[in-house]
């Protein structure tokens, strides 16, 4: 019980703030979620797997459970979505906020505060491979775009190239000079906390909602893929920590980017924001649920 308020009070206090933040500070969120995007999460990969000991046997146990997860929860909501008979704009945000899973803002630190540092290190590995997953298929599902805007998009975001950075300095063992090391790693540290803010921000500004089409996305996002998460990890073989984060990452709820992408490439936004605070709210009582399942693997 301990390890599960451990990790749930310090996200939902952080969220908090934000939400009080919101409704009370003139704060620009769109300011804010730039910064996290593409200064501090960059900065925390980067840093992360410059000094991660994660073996390359859970990284790509990671990126294979991840990716086949995906797919199966894409097979789930497309066979839903086609059972309710929904329209063509409703029926794409629907698999993509069921897809889609928010890794990042609440990903990492739920991850880090659970599972330690060795939950962190394998988080990174599930946030990049769902970032890949969402600005790849996510135009391509929305909109029917080519894999060239595809690819263009995924070169311009900073992530890859934290991840290229990351990499190439642990492959190499390279030494950065004047402590740099340090004042990446001190920079990424501000990621979480300002994601979570930001989230707590989105959160505050949209309105709380129930539907039928929502509840149903909210159940596939925060137990159907948990649980399909879990059955993967377990018929792969991964290690139980692997499987751990993987069920954690998988149990999130819908990513905020979600909403930017249904905006530009077509759907129905404001049924995806009403997906992302409703599946947001509800994470708060699945996720204590979720964890003290895993913990007993």
């Amino acid at each position: 019980m301990n390890v599960i308020l451990s990790a749930l009070v310090p996200v939902t206090f952080i969220i908090s703030i934000g939400i009080i933040a919101g409704r009370t500070l003139t704060l620009d969120r769109s300011t804010l979620s730039q910064l996290a995007v593409y200064i501090l999460t960059p900065a925390l990969i980067a840093s992360s797997l410059y000094k991660t000991q994660l073996s390359t046997d859970s990284a790509l146990g990671l990126i294979v459970g991840y990716l086949i997860t995906c797919v199966l929860v894409y097979g789930v909501s497309l066979g839903i979505s086609t059972l309710l008979k929904l329209k063509s704009g409703v029926q794409k945000s629907f698999i993509a906020t069921s897809m889609f899973a928010n890794t990042g803002n609440m990903g990492l630190p739920f991850a880090t505060f659970a599972l330690g540092e060795g939950g962190l290190d394998r988080a990174i590995v599930c946030l990049i491979v769902s970032t890949l997953i969402i600005f790849s298929t996510g135009p391509a599902l929305l909109q029917g775009g080519s894999f060239g805007e595809s690819l263009r998009l995924i070169i311009r975001l900073p992530l890859i190239w934290a991840m290229v950075v990351g990499l190439t300095l642990r492959f190499f063992s390279i030494d950065l000079p004047l402590r740099l090391d340090d004042g990446l790693h001190l920079l990424g540290g501000a990621a979480i906390p300002i994601a979570l803010i930001v989230l707590g921000i989105q959160l505050s500004t949209t309105a709380f909602k129930i539907g039928l089409y929502e509840g149903v996305t909210a159940i596939i996002r925060l137990l159907v893929s948990p649980a399909i998460a879990y059955s993967v990890g377990r018929s792969l073989g991964l290690e139980v920590l692997d499987v751990q984060v993987l069920i954690l990452q998988s149990a999130m709820p819908t990513a905020v980017n979600t909403v930017v992408l249904v905006t530009q490439f077509g759907g129905d936004a404001s049924w995806a924001a009403r997906t992302v605070v409703l599946s947001t709210a509800l994470s708060l009582v699945t996720l204590p649920l979720v964890l003290w399942a895993t913990l007993m693997l």
